[in-house]
């Protein structure tokens, strides 16, 4: 992936499809619900393009957007490296979720139009969506996954993306540090949503030191009830001793103001985008002796979830598959230190490697 340090000029939207090397985006309005969706298709060469839908109160159309197409790219990259027969899309919804009393119509409107992609669009449950709102959409498409296990589906798949973000997690320790145990290590937590808080509960398990934090009090509270962990405040993550930081919330934390006071020396996270700009702070991270595990690898294990749903739903095949994340990490590390590259770099070239022989072999056919 090239730098996603990315920003609109005079709205200059096809010119950054273009360079992203987007194939189609899809703008989608509807007055009765109020829907304002925006769908994005990154890349199909290896099979239908799957991708979450988020449901985001963005500040401007604009940056709906610029999220868009990062997160639709991102899921080409992490359908590639995790071996899966898909491309990457995304969809984001624009407006606040938590005030949608009544979501069939929303849902059901917008559900037409994924249908409308006749399958080179299949989405799931993201950011500010739920498995009961892909029941919905499943009422006006078959071209959604992460439905309810009642109909035939995974349901929440955060215990598997959680169980493939653990397994980086020890990749990173192993490689680092020569062992992959993390009993007592320091391990902070940001963001103890869905993914988040079934990570802890693995963390807890290993003996870890956990520490969370989270903008919600009602999310610190659940895992505070059910585990002991130090809380830390917003504010004061950065200037906390840690050996593992794990972001598990937005992405970008990994930045020009951050890098600096990052006091670990893992980061290893279930966040999309974790790095502000690839090059120019993964570099940073390497100069700072941190090692980073790229998000999309290691955050796969939604996607596999919904893949194997597609296939005829098992959750225990749906983790054995996942289990691919450990040595494609220690793998991705490997390459990355023999070439003096970032992780991120290592990774891309894996995924983009993927993609460049599979289309040669369709335009041989």
């Amino acid at each position: 992936m090239s730098n996603t340090s990315l920003q609109l000029t005079n709205g200059e939207i096809f010119s950054t499809m273009m360079e992203m090397q987007h194939e189609q985006m899809v703008f989608c309005t509807d007055k009765t619900t109020g829907l304002k969706a925006i769908i994005a298709i990154h890349n199909t060469t290896l099979g239908p393009a799957l991708g979450g839908t988020r449901f985001w109160n963005y500040t401007n159309e604009d940056d709906a957007i610029i999220d868009v197409l990062r997160l639709s790219r991102g899921m080409t990259y992490k359908a590639a490296i995790s071996g899966l027969n898909l491309g990457g899309g995304k969809a984001v919804i624009i407006g606040d979720s938590k005030a949608l009393a009544n979501r069939e119509p929303l849902f059901r409107r917008y559900g037409k139009f994924v249908n409308s992609l006749n399958g080179k669009y299949i989405t799931a449950e993201d950011v500010g969506t739920s498995t009961g709102d892909m029941e919905y959409i499943n009422m006006e498409t078959d071209y959604v996954a992460g439905k309810p296990e009642q109909l035939g589906g995974g349901g929440d798949p955060s215990p598997v993306t959680a169980y493939g973000v653990y397994l980086g997690m020890k990749a990173a320790a192993k490689y680092a540090n020569g062992t992959d145990n993390l009993k007592g290590k320091k391990i902070l937590v940001q963001g103890v949503g869905n993914v988040g808080y079934h990570l802890v509960e693995r963390l807890v398990k290993e003996e870890a030191i956990v520490m969370i934090s989270d903008i919600s009090e009602d999310r610190i509270k659940k895992v505070t009830q059910e585990h002991h962990v130090q809380v830390i405040d917003k504010d004061a993550i950065f200037e906390t001793d840690m050996d593992i930081y794990a972001p598990c919330a937005l992405g970008a934390t990994i930045n020009d103001e951050t890098i600096g006071k990052l006091k670990c020396n893992i980061v290893a996270g279930a966040a999309n985008n974790q790095l502000k700009d690839e090059q120019k702070h993964g570099m940073a991270l390497i100069e700072r002796g941190i090692l980073y595990a790229p998000d999309y690898l290691i955050n796969a294990g939604g996607l596999i979830n919904c893949y194997s749903e597609l296939e005829g739903y098992n959750r225990e095949r749906a983790m054995q598959k996942t289990e691919i994340i450990y040595p494609r990490a220690l793998e991705i590390f490997e390459i990355a230190a023999k070439e003096k590259i970032t992780t991120q770099a290592a990774a891309n070239r894996i995924a983009e490697e993927r993609i460049r022989l599979v289309a040669h072999i369709n335009s041989r056919l």
